[in-house]
């Protein structure tokens, strides 16, 4: 799949909104399976709620089911900003190995010095671990929310596509990943209207096939490559899992 760089939020290629990314995603999966010929089944999962908006019109074109995959960033609360892993609703973690702090292993030293750093480190694994179990407690908060609406399918044997708004990080997107591939998916293919270009190697790594509208640098945040970037209410997200 061919990518559209480009170099500055001020671009031609700034989304207007998730609406129209969403479309010209839909447009580029749609290029891409007709020329591999696909006749296999599709199963498209938004990561929600952000997600659902470019998802849609990509199940719409395909004719095919549309799920969520609930994932959500694993902080800490001295920098709520700064991912140091994710974890989805139903349990698969990914860390960020260079942020996340494994419990410490003991030396035994009497030293004072050793001895404040073990501590140091078990803390630090502790809030990792506090960290992590509310993360997924507002994973599952929100997909019991999004339930009503959004019957399961499975991805078994399917051609599953993994589509958010934009990937900054990897985070989610890598469990969400996770979640889909321990359903034994035929194909997985990763789609976003943007992602930071230092990424594409992560991403080909873990997708089958990855399909990115634009690469920009210096990326910074999702948000910024589109003219109007709103939160995605919950009743909207209802909206569009009921094709409505």
């Amino acid at each position: 799949m061919s990518l559209l760089p480009f170099q500055n939020a001020s671009s031609a290629l700034r989304f207007a909104d998730r609406h129209e990314a969403g479309e010209k995603l839909a447009q580029a999966v749609l290029q891409e399976v007709t020329q591999l010929e696909l006749t296999a089944k599709f199963v498209v999962y938004a990561l929600p709620k952000g997600g659902l908006p470019i998802a849609q019109p990509i199940a719409q074109r395909l004719g095919c089911p549309l799920d969520v995959i609930v994932a959500k960033k694993i902080t800490r609360p001295d920098n709520p900003e700064l991912a140091i892993g994710a974890v989805t609703a139903d349990g698969y973690v990914v860390w960020d190995t260079q942020r996340h702090s494994n419990a410490a292993v003991p030396n035994y030293s009497d030293t004072l010095k050793n001895q404040q750093e073990t501590i140091g480190s078990l803390t630090s694994a502790h809030q990792d671990d506090v960290a992590l179990q509310e993360a997924h407690a507002h994973a599952h908060a929100q997909l019991e929310e999004l339930s009503p609406n959004s019957p399961r399918f499975s991805a078994h044997g399917a051609i599953a596509l993994l589509v958010d708004d934009g990937i900054a990080t990897g985070m989610t997107m890598a469990a969400a990943i996770e979640a889909v591939r321990a359903q034994q998916p035929a194909q997985l293919w990763i789609c976003a209207p943007v992602a930071p270009a230092e990424l594409m190697p992560f991403l080909h790594t873990y997708g089958d096939r990855v399909i990115i509208l634009a690469t920009p640098h210096p990326f910074y945040s999702v948000s910024r490559f589109y003219k109007a970037f709103p939160q995605v209410t919950m009743a909207e997200a209802a909206a569009y899992l009921q094709g409505t």
